[in-house]
């Protein structure tokens, strides 16, 4: 497999990545290069992931300061890294021809050794501010070889424009690429919770609870009826991350469950 090839499939995979990875400005692939030991020293935060393809093995997104910042920070809670780049690692995958699992948070250290070398890197840039480094894609090289020689990669010709991409993002890396992660980014306003406004998150609909030992719950049996600490017709909590958001009353949409939100908690609101 050329190196044109491994670019063009590097690009690809990045770019459907930085469609999806939290950002409060739009990111686009810049420098598209071999991987390096020294890669995630710059960076503030690292999430992995099992990739399930024609070749499996590891894919990996590194992140600057300013979202992990935003994510520890946010006004529902302490939001885990590795859930908000889920999507991220979901969208890479997808354009490699596979899926992954579960997105795991590893320490910054660890990354090169965990996605197996050579390996290449894809440096994301907000379109903004194309000279520093937002976020990065790790792809082993045989995971990418793998997704070029498959059925459906097979199937789908080069983009128009192709070569001219290749060429631009292959242009030699500046010897203070790394060093740019964030840097130009210190004096801005920062984005606040704008930042997140792409991230998924699980929301909980939760009608009561109550308290069993755990005789109690080895006892249970199909039929069995268990006493809430809630009134019949009371409103149904809505829980994000743990904490109260707002509350409702539940509908029936079709088939479906649904819930009418009634009142908005007051710490939600102040946030």
């Amino acid at each position: 497999m050329s190196n044109q090839n491994v670019t063009e499939l590097a690009l690809a995979a990045a770019g459907a990545g930085a469609a999806v990875l939290p950002s409060a400005e739009p990111l686009t692939v810049g420098t598209v290069a071999p991987g390096d030991p020294q890669v995630a020293g710059p960076f503030a935060g690292a999430v992995i992931a099992d990739l399930e393809a024609a070749v499996p093995g590891r894919i990996a997104v590194l992140v600057g300061q300013e979202l992990v910042d935003a994510l520890a920070s946010s006004p529902l809670g302490g939001l885990d890294l590795a859930a908000a780049l889920q999507p991220t690692l979901d969208a890479v995958a997808a354009a490699l021809h596979g899926r992954v699992g579960a997105a795991r948070e590893v320490v910054l250290p660890l990354v090169a050794r965990d996605v197996a070398s050579p390996f290449t890197v894809a440096f994301l840039h907000t379109t903004a501010n194309s000279g520093s480094v937002a976020a990065a894609v790790l792809m082993p090289d045989n995971v990418l070889s793998g997704a070029h020689n498959s059925e459906l990669s097979a199937a789908t010709g080069p983009v128009p424009g192709a070569a001219e991409i290749v060429e631009a993002a292959t242009a030699p890396v500046p010897g203070n690429v790394l060093s740019s992660v964030g840097h130009l980014d210190q004096h801005r306003p920062s984005p606040g919770i704008e930042l997140l406004h792409g991230v998924d998150m699980e929301v909980t609909v939760e009608i009561g609870r109550t308290r069993m030992t755990v005789r109690d719950l080895l006892d249970l049996t199909p039929g069995a009826v268990l006493e809430l600490d809630r009134a019949a017709g009371s409103p149904a909590d809505l829980l994000v991350n743990g904490r109260l958001i707002a509350r409702g009353e539940v509908v029936v949409i079709d088939e479906d469950f649904g819930l009418r939100i009634t009142e908005i908690a007051v710490d939600a609101a102040a946030s």
